[in-house]
């Protein structure tokens, strides 16, 4: 059993949300648009949103950025260069710990990431999702099975950046099999981390269509409940962390960035969508370029709205996230933040989880085991304050 990291309460860390993709994947319900045509015009808008919003982080240190998207390899090393200057120039920004670009294989050429040395990336989040031709087909990818493994052949030939993968399990084409050959060859390469999340099925997306409509064969749950069991094994075997119920590193590779918003970190999230969390309220923009676009373009705050959070709010925010992770529930900082009827409240509900396995009480911890990591939204909902 680990405690929670320690971390200077003072750092904060930025998200900028790239809306632009070269296709859209079957599966994905994040906000993008398939034209380029608005790139210039919202680089120009992200910089203004960047001095606008200069005072939210109210002096924190910068130590994460985060590119993610959309697909932020649709950035070039000058562009990116750009957004990272003017960032310098009005937020506090110390010792950059991580600076993470998300990209997909087929932009990940030797020149690009040759490009890339001379910006302040120093990680590579390379959205694989799948080894098989077939099913990077079935997702509607815009890479091949081949500029998957290439991509990681250069990126991990280079010595110059930090490297995590995507992949994506509980497919219907991926068998038992094959999602162990893809573990295997994540342990041949030595991936310092790599997530892996369960194939869903969002509401309005294509896949979502595909199935309604008969087209294509409904996700197996018993399917991904086996991968992912495959995947606490493999784990445990090849000396990863599986620090949060989706994420895996060699120790001491944990992701910096997400790690601070398990941790309940202050960060802000500049872009359309983009999600900020200052302690005591989150805020977001809207999902629309053009209006992004047009609102900074006449200097007035992007589109979106606010929620001010209450205490009922943040506990259960709380209990889920450190759940989800190999820290844990610390039943101390419950009683701390929320009071002794939070505490008691919270060890009697998770009783029943405990006297079945699917819950560990340890040192005023609470961890979900491997058996109840297979349930971790369902018993987070349940031990929720309502």
């Amino acid at each position: 059993m680990m405690k929670w990291p320690t971390t200077n309460d003072n750092e904060a860390g930025i998200y900028i949300h790239i809306p632009f993709c070269r296709k859209a994947c079957h599966y994905c319900n994040f906000h993008f648009s398939t034209s380029l045509k608005l790139k210039s015009d919202f680089l120009e808008a992200l910089k203004k949103e960047i001095a606008l919003r200069s005072n939210y982080l109210e002096g924190k240190q910068v130590t994460t950025i985060y590119f993610g998207g959309g697909t932020p390899s649709v950035l070039t090393a000058t562009e990116i260069n750009d957004i990272v200057q003017t960032l310098h120039q009005h937020y506090p920004i110390g010792t950059l710990r991580e600076v993470t670009l998300e990209a997909n294989p087929d932009d990940l050429t030797p020149e690009y990431i040759d490009s890339l040395k001379d910006t302040a990336v120093n990680r590579l989040s390379i959205g694989i999702q799948s080894f098989q031709q077939a099913e990077l087909e079935y997702m509607n990818r815009s890479h091949t099975a081949a500029q998957a493994t290439n991509a990681i052949d250069y990126a991990l030939n280079t010595h110059r950046f930090l490297l995590t993968i995507d992949l994506i399990y509980g497919g219907p084409l991926l068998t038992d099999e094959q999602w162990a050959e893809h573990l295997k060859k994540v342990a041949i390469w030595g991936i310092p981390h790599f997530s892996a999340y369960a194939l869903t099925v969002e509401e309005k997306t294509a896949l979502d269509y595909a199935i309604r409509s008969k087209n294509s064969p409904p996700v197996d749950p018993e399917k991904a409940a086996r991968h992912f069991t495959m995947l606490m094994e493999f784990a445990r075997t090849n000396g990863y962390d599986h620090y949060e119920i989706s994420n895996f590193a060699k120790p001491g590779m944990h992701a910096v960035h997400n790690t601070h918003y398990w941790m309940g970190c202050h960060y802000l999230g500049l872009g359309p969508s983009a999600h900020s969390f200052n302690g005591s309220s989150r805020s977001w923009n809207a999902p629309n370029n053009a209006l992004y676009i047009k609102a900074l373009t006449q200097n007035l705050p992007a589109p979106g709205d606010v929620e001010v959070l209450t205490e009922r709010d943040t506990f259960n925010e709380y209990v889920m996230t450190s759940l989800r992770t190999q820290w844990g529930c610390n039943l101390q900082k419950i009683e701390n933040n929320w009071g002794a009827e939070s505490q008691k409240y919270l060890l009697e509900n998770s009783q029943h989880y405990v006297s079945e396995g699917k819950m560990i009480l340890h040192e005023n911890h609470l961890y979900l085991t491997s058996a109840g990591r297979l349930f971790a939204d369902a018993i987070a909902s349940d031990l929720f304050w309502v």
